[in-house]
């Protein structure tokens, strides 16, 4: 027995006109051949949701089916009245971007975005950096202000397609539209290009642009210049240009948010006596405090001289990773200075037993 084909169309029994037909026209879209190649189930589909409107679309074949829950004696199945319709709306949607209107193609196309990488250090990153670049873009033809047409000219309507920019071929009941193989689905023929862009509307140029970067801006981070791409074709909007900022790496500093952080090597009087030492910054140099005791691996920091917040206030900080640095050879003054220094630790039972507690 054949499926119900109310059931195939997915609607109840007391379905309307309008329904029914939106009912079909999903199914077709999805299950059509064209958007299946070589799926067999899909293409058995696809003629059963054609096959159930065909038959529910009209109302003597739909009253006969309510009736006896079948077609037969009534001369088959074909197309109702207004099927072809249906079709060209359906058709229509699978060439034109699924907006089922009609009529000619929208020559309009809207211009390239284009990228341009901006390489800065990082103390241009934390101060702000105004800048001039050079883009090279596609910009209108001043001769024929973008049409395309030499000067004077017009495209003339494509005979063949009559102006669609598509024509349609039968295959049994379907209507199918394809593109205009004359004018590209243009609907138009530009029989006198102008000369200097060869017929795009289009030239190539070299814009200089004034580029503003905030302060605290971080690698990685694009800006969007909206309509500084490339030039739309036919009267399209142009596009944008992005522009994507590389911070090059500092000898010093590595960028934590907007925190600095360094390494800063410290003798062990330093760290054990502690200490005021000069230390680098971002814009120079300032003091740093080593409080006596300090130990390897601790961070000292220098409030407010990080980078500024981008999209706040202040600033982060400068962060000091300490190491301790051993000397590797030493003079016989020093040696006999860490000998003393070593004796005088041991005194009274020495570290060990002092750990031990004994």
């Amino acid at each position: 027995m054949p499926r119900d084909y109310y059931e195939i169309l997915g609607v109840p029994r007391t379905a309307g006109d309008a329904e029914l037909k939106k009912a079909y026209r999903q199914l077709a879209m999805q299950y059509h051949p064209d958007r299946n190649p070589g799926d067999k189930q899909a293409e058995d589909r696809f003629k059963e949701a054609s096959e159930a409107y065909a038959v529910l679309s009209d109302p003597d074949k739909r009253a006969h089916y309510d009736r006896f829950g079948t077609v037969a004696g009534m001369g088959g199945v074909d197309m109702g009245q207004g099927f072809g319709t249906l079709f060209e709306d359906i058709f229509e949607s699978f060439f034109s971007g699924g907006g089922g209107g009609r009529g000619r193609r929208t020559r309009a196309m809207r211009g390239e975005d284009l990228q341009y990488e901006l390489k800065m250090t990082l103390l241009d990153a934390a101060r702000g950096l105004e800048s001039k670049i050079q883009i090279p873009r596609l910009v209108p033809c001043e001769t024929c202000g973008g049409t395309g047409a030499e000067p004077g000219s017009r495209p003339v309507t494509c005979d063949t397609c009559h102006g669609r920019g598509e024509v349609r071929m039968s295959q049994g009941f379907l209507t199918v539209a394809r593109p205009c193989p004359k004018c590209r689905g243009e609907g138009e023929i530009n029989r006198k290009p102008c000369a200097p862009c060869r017929g795009e509307g289009r030239v190539r140029a070299e814009r200089l642009l004034d580029l503003k970067i905030p302060a605290g801006i971080e690698d990685g981070m694009q800006m969007r210049l909206g309509g500084e791409g490339g030039a739309g074709l036919r009267g399209g909007s142009s596009g944008d240009l992005y522009v994507v900022v590389r911070v090059q790496e500092h000898p010093v500093f590595v960028r934590r948010d907007a925190d600095l952080h360094a390494e800063l090597r410290h003798t062990f009087p330093q760290l054990a006596l502690g200490a005021e030492v000069e230390v680098p910054t971002l814009g120079g140099t300032a003091r740093l405090k080593v409080p006596a005791g300090t130990q390897p691996n601790e961070v000292l920091r220098l409030r407010g001289k990080g980078m500024p917040h981008l999209r706040g206030r202040g600033h982060g900080d400068a962060c000091y990773q300490v190491v301790l640095e051993i000397p590797q050879k030493l003079s016989a003054k020093q040696r006999a200075a860490v000998e003393a220094l070593d004796a005088a630790m041991n005194d009274e039972g020495g570290w060990v037993k002092k750990i031990l507690g004994s």
